[in-house]
């Protein structure tokens, strides 16, 4: 099983304000692990951010995973980057999906570091 470290990275997100966006959904047979994520602020005003995971799969005798937010609604001044795991690490399985919002519409700049391995 090969661990593949990659990176995503969008230049401006949500589309519509306040508005769930897909930055990324884990591919069938792959499990990844969240190393980071990089929130910026490229709008001339404080905006907020919301970042989500969404997920369907059920481990083994537990109640199905549903949708959890990482952040929600946090404030990231004019100018400024918003770290969002700090060290910390987030598994996600195959088919879920990690979403993001913006309180204005195309105004946060989203980078994931993430480490992909085959199932």
């Amino acid at each position: 099983m090969a661990n593949v470290f990659k990176v995503i990275t969008r230049d401006v997100m949500s589309a519509s304000a306040d508005t769930d966006e897909t930055l990324y959904t884990v591919q069938s047979s792959k499990s990844i692990v969240i190393l980071g994520m990089m929130l910026a602020n490229v709008h001339t005003s404080q905006v907020t951010a919301t970042v989500k995971l969404t997920s369907t799969t059920t481990q083994t005798s537990q109640t199905q995973n549903t949708t959890t937010h990482l952040i929600k609604d946090v404030p990231i001044p004019v100018g400024s980057t918003f770290e969002l795991l700090q060290g910390n690490k987030i598994v996600a399985n195959a088919g879920d999906i990690i979403k993001v919002a913006c309180s204005v519409a195309d105004k946060v700049s989203v980078t994931m570091s993430y480490m992909e391995q085959d199932v």
